[in-house]
């Protein structure tokens, strides 16, 4: 019985650890979202770096839980963010404003992506299903 009893409380201690990190990653993102959406706010790329680390590295302890879906939620909001900013650049060469409205969308997409990823945990529900 006693073994049961350390499994769970094993497994509860992991559970509220990935919620740790998943709501330290979530703050993060939201960070640079709300930072890319105001101008002049950019809180920078380290933060987000950091963030996408801590994905990167904790992803496989989540695995077969619900918060798994978060981790790769995290992770696909960044690299396609990335993909698109780089895929709109050079709009940026051709006048200013189609790359500033290209680019805001995307900060709102991303900025959306990263709440709704926020409601789900507090929910402790997964995302994107």
């Amino acid at each position: 019985m006693s073994d049961v009893i350390d499994v769970i409380t094993i497994d509860s201690e992991k559970a509220q650890q990935l919620k740790t990190v998943g709501w330290v990653s979530y703050i993060l993102h939201l960070i640079v979202a709300v930072g890319a959406i105001i101008p002049g706010g950019q809180a920078g790329a380290v933060l987000l770096i950091i963030a996408l680390v801590m994905d990167l590295v904790k992803k496989d302890e989540a695995q077969g839980t619900w918060q798994a879906s978060h981790f790769s939620w995290r992770i696909r909001s960044v690299i396609w963010a990335g993909v698109l900013y780089l895929i709109t650049s050079p709009l940026w060469l051709l006048l200013i404003a189609p790359g500033w409205i290209a680019w805001g969308l995307i900060s709102i997409w991303f900025l959306y992506r990263i709440v709704r990823g926020m409601v789900a945990m507090n929910k402790s529900q997964p995302v994107g299903q």
